[in-house]
């Protein structure tokens, strides 16, 4: 065995991006399995908020997931005295949890245990092996690898979202799936179920939500768990750039295409070959460009602004949108053949508002955690009167709102504690309004002519809408022009 060796799988993992953190500890587990010549081994993580130890990546396929009281079982003792144990024969010791074996048939003769300590030094793991493969035990030069592992395992989990959930002060039960996007409801759980079905393919996604809700983190976590995550992930904001451009952008242009055109350009779909292309507000494309998107999806070949030679490209197609695609094909605004051609898998993200008060205060903690770290303000904690102001607020803005919200808090707090005066929410479109624009019946006025009434109630909704006449016309089921008629009438 290389004395040197080390977690080596893990160094292409991008750790800061969307991976599915499962398969990152699995990945974990199976290089320490390896290394110390074992036959199985887990990985527990210390749910602090339960008491108790967890793993959902044992080699273990009799069971979906083992759950231990802390001081239970060996591993329960390792993770409470924070000492590593060699166990040569594991049902000798009066500490072995026999119900484990009993319940997955598998016979334990031999077992290493160690501590994964967190960045203070508490233990938040503890990294387990079971029986030598040559029929032998584990030595001391097994226990001395083992806890250099267990080193490398609590610098693998520092690097992602796990970290925020492994405190010691940790409130709520341990929840994960994927790197850096947080939630345990049940819409989040079928986003997460669909996402992770979609990126072991390659079929087209559509992602839909409201701006702000995390659509680019869920086109990410597609590309990043994909067999293409080594290859670009290219992201084209299709609300961006003027119409004329955006063609140039997509496909590149040839030279003497346009004046200044001096040379021949590649665009954002050459820069994506083998890779994923995210087309991002892809519900603003012009209509004469989504029929050259549609060949391009259809035949993966394409031509350059002003050139005559078809060329191909292999590309996975992402997009997102929080238009209503239906009614844009109904308007005409949108090409329908190029609708059904993206929607191969949906993926809604629902807004941060139906997520419900669990998914916020997890969201809460993360962002509080990740911040004051970044904005070294370890220390500071947030009052409950503070949580209170931020669970009555609405979020308009999604999950992109509640982060801003967090950082400002973060940075702007005068001491040891985010008070209630330190939480800035923007002018909230608030429930009452939302309710407005979603019922008619809401809208009070008092006995006026039918015009003075309808009149009265498109300025409401164009206020509920933040003076936004496209989505006003688009919640009154009228055109643009339609509504500014009214409001001169």
């Amino acid at each position: 065995m290389d004395p040197e060796a080390g977690l080596d799988a893990l160094r292409d993992l991008p750790l800061d991006a969307q991976v599915d953190l499962e398969e990152v500890l699995r990945l974990v587990v199976d290089e320490v399995v390896r290394l110390l010549g074992a036959d199985r081994g887990t990985l527990y993580l210390v749910d602090h908020a339960r008491g108790e130890l967890v793993s959902r990546v044992a080699h273990l396929p009799e069971l979906r997931a083992i759950r231990l009281r802390l001081g239970e079982g060996i591993a329960g003792w390792v993770a409470r005295e924070g000492e590593t144990v060699n166990v040569p024969s594991g049902d000798a010791d009066a500490r072995f949890a026999r119900r484990i074996d009993r319940s997955t048939g598998y016979q334990t003769r031999s077992l290493l245990a160690a501590p994964v300590r967190g960045e203070d030094a508490a233990v938040v793991g503890v990294l387990q092996v079971l029986n030598k493969r040559d029929g032998g035990v584990f030595d001391r030069e097994d226990a001395a690898r083992l806890e250099a592992l267990a080193g490398e395992v609590a610098q693998v989990l520092g690097r992602t979202s796990l970290r925020s959930q492994l405190r010691p002060d940790a409130e709520r039960p341990l929840e994960f799936h994927f790197n850096h996007i947080v939630g345990e409801s049940p819409a989040m759980r079928e986003v997460f179920r669909r996402t992770a079905r979609a990126a072991r393919t390659d079929a087209t996604v559509l992602i839909r939500g409201e701006s702000g809700s995390g659509k680019e983190v869920i086109a990410r976590a597609t590309h990043v768990n994909s067999p293409r995550r080594a290859q670009p992930f290219v992201k084209v904001d299709c609300a961006a750039l003027p119409a004329q451009l955006i063609e140039n952008e997509l496909f590149g242009h040839e030279r003497g295409a346009f004046t200044g055109a001096d040379r021949t350009t590649d665009g954002k779909v050459h820069a994506a070959a083998g890779g994923t292309l995210f087309l991002d507000e892809v519900g603003e494309l012009p209509i004469e460009v989504q029929g050259k998107l549609l060949r391009l999806i259809q035949d993966r070949a394409y031509l350059r602004v002003g050139g005559t030679t078809p060329l191909t490209v292999d590309v996975r197609f992402v997009c997102a949108t929080h238009r209503d695609l239906e009614a844009a094909v109904q308007a005409g605004r949108f090409r329908q053949d190029l609708y059904y051609r993206l929607r191969v898998v949906q993926i809604e993200v629902p807004p941060l508002r139906a997520r419900g008060a669990a998914d916020l205060d997890r969201l809460i903690d993360h962002f509080l955690f990740e911040h004051t770290r970044r904005h070294g303000r370890p220390g500071l904690a947030l009052s409950p009167a503070a949580r209170g102001v931020l669970h009555a607020h609405d979020w308009p803005g999604n999950v992109r709102e509640l982060e801003h919200c967090i950082e400002s808090a973060v940075v702007l707090a005068p001491d040891d504690e985010v008070g209630p005066e330190a939480i800035s929410v923007g002018p909230a479109v608030g429930l009452a309004a939302r309710d407005a624009v979603a019922a008619p019946d809401a809208f009070v006025t008092g006995l006026k002519p039918l015009r003075a009434v309808e009149r009265a109630y498109v300025e409401h909704v164009l206020r509920a809408c933040d003076g936004n006449r496209s989505e006003a016309a688009r919640v009154l089921g009228i055109g643009r022009n339609t509504l500014l008629r009214k409001l001169k009438g």
